[in-house]
């Protein structure tokens, strides 16, 4: 299988969070994407946890980022 036309190959979830959260914020991130772990005491800790175990929500975070890197 070859990754090379896959934006997200190489790219950690961990890099991924921390990078939408410098540019948005947890406020705007959980208005753009409504999941408990964004909206109540977010951390990168509980968001990477609740993230790696939900891949509806893990994917949405993905297409955020695929948004953001093309602006």
């Amino acid at each position: 299988m070859n990754n090379n036309n896959n934006p997200l190959h190489g790219i950690t979830l961990a890099v991924i969070l921390e990078s939408l959260v410098a540019q948005y914020g947890w406020e705007e991130m959980g208005a753009r994407i409504n999941i408990r772990c964004f909206n109540h005491d977010p951390s990168i800790k509980s968001s990477l946890k609740f993230l790696r175990r939900t891949p509806w929500a893990r994917e949405k975070v993905e297409q955020l980022y695929l948004k953001s890197i093309k602006q």
